[in-house]
This record gives C-alpha cells, structure tokens and sequence, in this order.
C-alpha cells in the first residue's frame, strides 16, 4: 500500500520525537558511566565536566572493592537478593499451590485475608514493633521475614497454578507420589516462566532494599549496599563519625563524585547481568492468568 505523505511526515516527527526523549533518558546513564571511569586528575582538571574522557582508569573501582564497608554492604546485598528471593519463591509458590487447590479447607477465608492486605495498610509502627519484639533488630533477616512474600503475587501465582491440569496431579498420586512430590516434581517444573518473572521482581526488591534497612538496622557494618550508596550520594560529609559511608569517603585521594558514580555503576551491574537471562520467561511469566480458555 502506498503511503500518503502525511503519513511519510507523522513517522519521520515521530522518530525525532522519540530520538530526543530517548537521548534525555540515556544522557544521565551515559554520564554516570562515563564520569566512573574517568581518570581522577582529568576530572579534578575540568572541573567535572566530562562527555568524552581522553584517559579512562578502574581506580574508583579499585578504591571502593578494596574498602571494608563496601564489601560487607555487596555481601549483605547478595545474601539478601539470592535467599531472600529463594525463599519468598518458596512460600508464594506453596501458598498459591494450595488456593489453587479446591480441596483446601478455608481456602475462601485464607484469599479474603490475602486480600485485606491489599487494601489496608498497617503502617510503619505494627512491622517496627513486631520485629523489635521478635529480636530481629540489627539482624539481616529483618529484612527478609517481613516481606517473604506477596498478596498480589500470591493472587497471580494462584492464576497460573489453576491453569495446570488437575488430572497430572492426580495421575501421580495414583503412581504413589505424595502432596509435595507432585509440588516440587510436577507443578515447579511447568511454572519456570512464572517462577523467573517473579524470582526477578523479588530479587530487583531484595537488592534495592533500603527504607526497610533504614527501620531496623542500626549497625553499619549490617548496611545492605543501596543504604551505603544513599548515605555516599546525598553527602558523606555529614554523616556521623562511624558510618560506613564516611569511612570510605575519607582519606582518599580519588574525587568524591568519580566515587559516587562508581558505587552507582556498581549497585545497577548485577541486576543488569540477570535480566537478559531471564527475558524469555519474563513476558510470558508477566500475562500468566491474564488468558482463559
């Protein structure tokens, strides 16, 4: 078909349109990137404004891996991301599992629940005191236990499950297998799309977790990563005599900014390697139960 020249000219502002939106949305990457790798005395040199480094160097890099407080905040930040989202897949998984399921005694009563925690928040004193008097205060599993899983991806977990044939799990039953048999070697198996869309919300949340470390962690050595690049971006300067980010901040010759843009570059790396990984899965895990018939 032959195009008119309105459409021809729609199509071309279209393009410039989106070109310059898309520029305006990479630039500040770009310049987070750029300015992580420039050489300390080029950047003290002009003054901080850099597009095109003429000597690119690692000693931001080197400088921020080598201190103690960043290496324990990363190890917090993976632990938090690889079992906090191990184990939220685990209970979402089981709990959808069983809603799914029609022989589940109170399933109604259980769903209403789910769906009281949408609706009603409790605020930030219930979860404080809750943790406080369960010991969980300065330990990294308050930063786990209270957002194991949730209503809404319980919902949209239990969508998918209802999709699976009831008559392979009965099927294996009739073979001798048990309830958890046929959960781990029936149903997990035909849900990876669904487990890898939820697996990287859980773990993009595990290991940005911040206002919650805010709440319950008052130990610096016990900071997860985005807490210390937080106290690094807003000014290290200020933070008090023991804190993790003035620790590193201090007695170095590197410039603070090359600093904070490598702690930047640092903090968005991991999530960036995982997603590619799990793109295949993540569009059909994200329309599950959105489909009947």
């Amino acid at each position: 078909m032959k195009r008119s020249t309105g459409d021809r000219l729609f199509d071309a502002v279209n393009m410039i349109v989106l070109s310059i939106v898309a520029i305006i949305t990479l630039f500040p990457l770009y310049y987070v990137f750029v300015v992580s790798f420039t050489d300390p005395a080029e950047y003290i040199e002009k003054q901080g404004y850099i597009l095109f480094p003429h000597k690119w160097t690692l000693d931001s890099y080197k400088y921020l891996l080598s201190t103690s407080a960043f290496q324990n905040a990363s190890i917090i930040s993976g632990f938090l991301a690889t079992v906090g989202t191990a184990l939220s897949l685990v209970v979402t998984a089981a709990l959808a599992y069983g809603l799914s399921r029609k022989r589940l005694q109170g399933r109604r009563l259980i769903m209403l629940l789910i769906l009281i925690t949408l609706l009603f928040s409790p605020g930030l004193i219930p979860p404080y005191l809750l943790v406080r008097d369960l010991g969980l205060i300065n330990s990294v599993w308050s930063l786990i236990l209270p957002v194991l899983t949730s209503g809404w991806y319980v919902i949209l977990m239990k969508s998918f499950f209802d999709s699976i044939p009831v008559e392979l799990e009965e099927s294996a039953i009739i073979d001798g297998s048990t309830d958890i048999g046929v959960f781990f070697r029936i149903v997990l198996p035909l849900s990876l799309p669904a487990l890898a869309a939820f697996g990287l919300f859980y773990a993009v949340a595990y290991w940005n977790t911040f206002f919650s470390a805010v709440l319950y962690i008052n130990d610096h050595a016990k900071w997860p990563l985005q807490l210390v690049l937080r106290n690094m971006l807003i000014d290290s300067s200020t933070q008090a005599g023991g804190s993790a980010a003035a620790e590193m901040m201090a007695e170095q010759s590197i410039p603070t900014e090359t600093l904070k843009m490598a702690a930047v570059v640092i903090a968005t790396f991991p999530i960036l390697c995982v997603y590619p990984f799990l793109q295949k899965h993540f569009a059909k895990g994200v329309m599950l139960g959105s489909v009947k018939g």
